[in-house]
């Protein structure tokens, strides 16, 4: 590689890692990309990082930067006039708020599925998955040992589906959400080569992340995707080519992004499905946030107020989704991305500003408006901590 390469260091079957590999093709950066399990990544990134988490960049100076949305962030402020990198990922107005919206519902609001359609269907999976997860182990491991880490570890796993909600009484409901999230997506994306229109913005390589490494990727949710939205699939393919591709839906499709004033209905469908999915889920981890915030006035800032400093959630919290009731754990990176959602909406003129309150009534999202906490999340030296 080129002395301006950058190091990848993730997992190909990591819902994280391939946003942020598909940022890396689609803007025509040079890299490469090492397991998350070899010496160097266990040696010298996961001390300096501070806890062992994917993905993580190594630009050409030398320097680490972790979590996809702030390697996405760093990397357009570096090469902001670089002309490989084509239009901006973040646009203005309406559609920029669109975008961040994707950006955090691709993250954190399709877990469940990602997580069942991975672990609950080992007929078909386990074998694919135990290959997939010699990318994270340790070099030098024999055939028996390899075995055993990947047990350990996909226990592991498991159990942090449950964290996501996934448990006997909810899976029927989890299928048919996605289901339906499916059928959505396909009647959207068989019009337009990305979700926003000519080019790819931060709500495709979010969502990207799981729709590619676990259900687009796996063996039995990829047989689903390919058989019920073989566009989605194909789009799938379009985020992961480093070379342009020109095929009939991106040949009929005028170059830029959707106008602020003519949003299509298929994408509007989506805002709404997002409303109904996850929309309660966040409603009510911001107010268990903002309670358990009440209760420590004294808290400093700079620190997450946990025993670890390196610890991601607060508790879990219960709560009526799809009319069955369920238990999810709250984090505050999730209300790291809320708050760029907002941060886009503050930067709207009044024009702009009314006209999105409209959208947002219309496809039930008003109420995210008006979801704040008392205090904001922040990242500090690779942790989500308390401003």
């Amino acid at each position: 590689m080129t002395s301006d390469s950058y190091t990848l260091y993730g997992m190909a079957g990591s819902l994280y890692t391939a946003k942020v590999r598909a940022y890396l093709r689609l803007r025509r950066l040079p890299f490469v990309e090492k397991p998350a399990g070899g010496e160097e990544f266990l040696k010298t990134v996961v001390p300096h990082v501070g806890r062992w988490i994917i993905p993580v960049v190594k630009t050409p100076e030398g320097e680490l930067l972790q979590d996809g949305t702030d390697i996405i962030d760093a990397l357009e402020e570096r090469h902001n006039s670089d002309e490989r990198l084509g239009p901006t990922l973040a646009p203005d107005g309406i559609v920029g708020v669109v975008s961040s919206l994707f950006e955090l519902f691709g993250s954190e609001g399709l877990l469940r599925p990602a997580m069942h359609y991975r672990w609950n269907f080992d007929d078909s999976n386990l074998a694919f998955l135990q290959a997939a997860f010699e990318d994270v182990m340790p070099t030098g491991m024999n055939a028996e040992e390899r075995e055993a880490t990947f047990l350990k570890s996909s226990g592991r796993m498991r159990k942090a589906a449950q964290l996501f909600g996934v448990a006997p009484h909810s899976i029927e409901t989890i299928e048919r959400s996605y289901e339906t999230f499916l059928a959505l997506l396909e009647n959207h994306v068989s019009a337009t080569p990305f979700l926003l229109g000519a080019y790819p913005t931060l709500a495709d390589y979010t969502l990207l992340g799981p729709l590619y490494a676990h259900l687009g990727r796996d063996p039995y949710p990829a047989a689903l995707m390919k058989r019920v939205a073989p566009h989605v699939h194909r789009w799938t393919e379009r985020m992961n080519a480093p070379e342009a591709i020109e095929d009939h839906i991106a040949a009929q499709m005028p170059a830029g992004l959707f106008a602020d004033t003519a949003l299509p209905a298929s994408l509007t469908a989506l805002l709404g499905f997002i409303a109904e999915d996850y929309l309660p889920e966040l409603q009510v981890h911001v107010a268990y946030a903002a309670a358990w915030l009440a209760e420590r006035p004294s808290l400093p800032a700079g620190s997450n107020g946990l025993d670890d400093p390196a610890a991601r959630n607060l508790d879990m919290a219960t709560f009526e989704w799809r009319g069955i009731e369920i238990t999810t754990v709250v984090m505050p990176y999730r209300f790291y991305l809320l708050q760029r959602v907002q941060a886009a909406v503050e930067r709207l003129s009044a024009d702009e500003r009314m006209q999105l309150d409209g959208i947002f009534a219309q496809s039930g999202l008003g109420p995210l408006l008006r979801l704040h906490l008392p205090r904001r999340v922040t990242r500090v030296n690779h942790l989500e901590v308390w401003q």
